[in-house]
Formats: structure tokens, C-alpha cells, sequence
């Protein structure tokens, strides 16, 4: 027992870092990891008492445990068996197949990366861009919204500042998990995406095993109570104007829907803006009549770095306006009849949206060019006769001045090559009217 033994220094390393490795994992990792978990429950719940609605629980869960809840849901395994009957595979190979789906839908939520990185972020990218206003907000309709309900915000989609945009207004609120394109399945973007909540969707994947999996889990954020942010045109709008409603999330949603156990109430959200971002892009893809955009990475640095360059030189300036807008909350336990019909849903709340779109300078002014070349009197005219025309809809005048808010929306284009000024008359450039085209597009629907 008391003998000694000799070992060989490389033998007695190897001990020795087994040892470690072994203390490492059993004991210490798990400490630390429990002192982290306690440290960020007490964060979260400080969190809380600021929001109007608290982070849920489902959120703060696991991924893995999550993933391991969506993998073994009846409706899921019977997806595998299915799936692996259909395509000649084993059912182990259809199970792994499976996982690979839920382990790119499911998010793994941080309220460090949402709260702390992501908020000051978009606030600071919003405010940097863009003048940020808040159109027609229903506080106390959004007030009245039962705590327990699931609330889903939707809204069109004009560019993918809209993400930027409706995070940064509201704050406030609650985490919002946005249902996000192929286009943020990019390193090390995806990471920090997920991390703000946000699941990934194939929206032209035809898979019915990847449908399954993402419907089961639009159903269990749901009955979790998870807040939620939809674009029920299902896509960037390629001409400016709102698009028909896509019942695929929605249908999700309302599937195995109880009501008696929750409400789920829609938030109508509007947005426009003074200049999008993807304009050119978005209207490229329009004339091709394909959802192919002419986006490469080489060609978004080299505009970053133009408008970074741009803003040392003391030449950047901001793109106009950028406005979002609230809408009275449509509970689905006061209109259950919408419960049961995606279709009439999702036209109910695209109505709603294109009555709360905010109209700003650039596209009242090219509604009013699309008519003709005007002079400045003509445009100012019709500029007032446009906004006593919309007494529902929220018009932002630019320094509280309609006749500013001509000028404004001329500069802006004219800096573009949009319009140029001829015989005292403005008029749209050959190169600049498809673009005027897609700004006022926006609200012709409000005329």
C-alpha cells in the first residue's frame, strides 16, 4: 500500500489532465453554470418589472430541452415514420433529418444579446439612418390586451429595416420572435439572430417533415405565450404596395388553437418610409417577375462604406423619415369566427394594416408627380387637398409645415436624380419615375 509506483512523465500528464478534465465537468462547469443561471434569472425578472409584458417562460427553457419537447410530439414522430415510408430511409436517418430541421428553427434566446446587444443596436442604427416617428399608436387598446394572451405583431414588409425598426419602437413592449427569411441563415449573423429569438423558415420548402416540425413549433411558442412578429405578405414587397396575405404562418397559428386556455391577440403594425434601403434591388426583382435579388456582399460593403465615407466628410445625411404605426388589437376570443378561418384572418388584418400605413413626404409628393409635372404652388395645393382627403390616416407633416413637407420631399429627390426642375415645374426623370412609382405606391391604397 505504501510502496511507490514509477510512471512515465507523458503516462502521469495524461492522469493528470484526465483528472482535471473529470473535475472540470462534474464539478466545477455545473457550478459555474448554476451561479450564471441564478445571476441571470434575477436579471431577467429586474427586466421584467419594465416591460408591459414579461419575458414568458417558454423562452427562458433550454434549446436543447426545446428541441427534445418538438423531436418527440406525436404529431412530429408520426411525420418521421412517414417521411422515412415515403423516401426509403431508415427511421434513424429520417429521425436525424428531423433534428437538423428543429435544431435550425428553434432560437436560443438571450436577454443579454436582445436587451443589451440587439435594442441598443437598432436604436442606434434606426436613429442613425433615419428620423424615427411614431404614427398612430393605440395605447390603450395595447393596454387592454389580456396579460395571458399571446400577442402576434404583424406588419407589411417593406425592407429589412422593418426587423430594425419595430424592435427599436417597441422596446417598451415585450422580446418580439420574428419569423426571419433564408436570407439571415448567413454566419455569424444566424448566431446573433438566434440568439434575439428570432426562428428561422424556408418559405418555399415543400418538405412535409419541415412543415410538420415548423408548424408543431409555431403551436408551442403560441401556447407558451411566446410575443410574436409576422409579415403576412410572406416577403419584401417588390412594388412598393401591400401584397396579398400568405395563410402559411397563420394557418399554423391558429391550428390546435385553445382558447379557453389563452387568447391570442394581433397587433396591426404599419410601416413606411421616406427611402427604402433595397429600393433599386427590390424594383430589379420586380421587372424580372422573380424573387431573385441582385444583392451580393461585395455590392452592401461597397455601399456601407460609401455612407461611411460619406459621414467623415460631413456629406451623410439621413434618409427622410422612417414612421411606424399601432393599430387597435384584434382578439381572436371577441371574433371567433376568425379562429376558424386563416383566409378571412389574414384579409381582416391586411385591411387593418393598410389602413394604419403612416404617408410621408417622398411618397405623398411622388403620388402627387405620378399625376404630371406640377409647380411648386400645384404641389403645395395638392399636398393639402391630399391630407384633408386622409382625416383616418396618419400624415407626418415635416416640421409641422405642409409647405416644408413639399420641400422636403422634392430634396430628397431631386438628390436621388428622381425629379429635376424644368420651366418652373418639377418633373420625374426617365430613370427616376419607376422609383417614384414604387414610393407612391405605398399609399395610393389610402386615395
Amino acid at each position: 500500500m505504501t510502496s511507490q509506483v514509477s510512471l512515465p512523465f507523458w503516462l502521469f500528464a495524461l492522469i493528470l489532465a484526465f483528472a482535471v478534465v473529470s473535475f472540470a465537468t462534474h464539478f466545477l462547469f455545473p457550478s459555474v453554470r448554476w451561479v450564471l443561471r441564478r445571476r441571470l434569472e434575477r436579471a431577467v425578472a429586474q427586466l421584467n418589472q419594465r416591460l408591459e409584458r414579461p419575458i414568458e417562460p417558454f423562452r427562458l427553457l433550454r434549446r436543447y430541452d426545446l428541441i427534445q419537447r418538438l423531436l418527440y410530439h406525436p404529431d412530429v414522430t408520426q411525420a418521421i415514420v412517414e417521411h422515412a415510408a415515403e423516401h426509403g430511409l431508415r427511421e434513424d436517418v429520417a429521425f436525424e433529418q428531423a433534428r437538423r430541421y428543429a435544431r435550425e428553427i428553434v432560437p436560443s434566446f438571450s436577454a443579454f444579446a436582445y436587451f443589451g446587444l440587439g435594442l441598443r443596436f437598432a436604436r442606434w442604427l434606426s436613429n442613425t439612418l433615419y428620423r424615427v416617428r411614431l404614427g398612430r399608436h393605440d395605447g390603450e387598446g395595447l393596454a387592454a390586451i389580456d396579460p395571458e394572451a399571446t400577442v402576434v405583431f404583424v406588419m407589411n414588409h417593406r425592407s429589412n429595416m422593418d426587423y430594425v425598426l419595430v424592435t427599436h419602437l417597441a422596446a417598451n413592449r415585450s422580446a418580439l420572435s420574428y419569423a426571419v427569411g433564408e436570407w439571415a441563415r448567413v454566419w455569424p449573423l444566424s448566431r446573433l439572430i438566434r440568439s434575439m429569438g428570432a426562428y428561422f423558415i424556408r418559405r418555399t420548402s415543400r418538405d412535409g417533415l419541415y412543415r410538420t416540425i415548423l408548424r408543431r413549433y409555431v403551436q408551442m411558442a403560441t401556447s407558451g405565450g411566446v410575443t410574436q412578429a409576422i409579415f403576412p405578405e410572406g416577403g419584401l414587397s417588390l412594388d412598393g404596395g401591400i401584397a396579398p396575405p400568405k395563410l402559411g404562418l397563420l394557418a399554423y397559428l391558429l391550428d390546435d388553437l385553445d382558447l379557453a386556455a389563452r387568447d391570442v391577440a394581433f397587433v396591426p403594425v404599419g410601416l413606411n418610409y421616406d427611402r427604402v434601403l433595397e429600393d433599386k434591388v427590390l424594383i430589379a426583382a420586380d421587372r424580372q417577375g422573380t424573387r431573385r435579388f441582385d444583392a451580393s456582399v461585395t455590392r452592401v460593403i461597397r455601399s456601407v462604406l460609401r455612407q461611411v465615407w460619406l459621414r467623415l466628410t460631413g456629406r451623410f445625411h439621413r434618409f427622410g423619415y422612417a414612421a411606424v404605426s399601432f393599430g387597435p388589437p384584434v382578439s381572436l376570443r371577441a371574433h371567433p369566427a376568425l379562429a376558424s378561418d386563416a383566409e378571412a384572418l389574414a384579409k381582416a388584418l391586411m385591411a387593418r394594416i393598410a389602413a394604419i400605413i403612416p404617408v410621408l413626404p417622398v411618397p405623398l409628393v411622388a403620388h402627387l408627380l405620378m399625376r404630371g409635372p406640377q409647380t411648386r404652388v400645384e404641389l403645395e395645393r395638392g399636398f393639402s387637398d391630399a391630407v384633408a382627403a386622409l382625416p383616418e390616416a396618419h400624415v407626418h407633416l415635416a416640421r409641422n409645415n405642409r409647405g416644408y413637407s413639399v420641400e422636403f420631399g422634392l430634396r430628397a429627390m431631386i438628390e436621388r436624380g428622381l425629379v429635376e426642375e424644368r420651366d418652373d415645374s418639377f418633373h420625374l426623370t426617365p430613370q427616376g419615375a419607376p422609383l417614384a412609382a414604387y414610393y407612391a405606391r405605398s399609399i395610393d391604397h389610402l386615395f
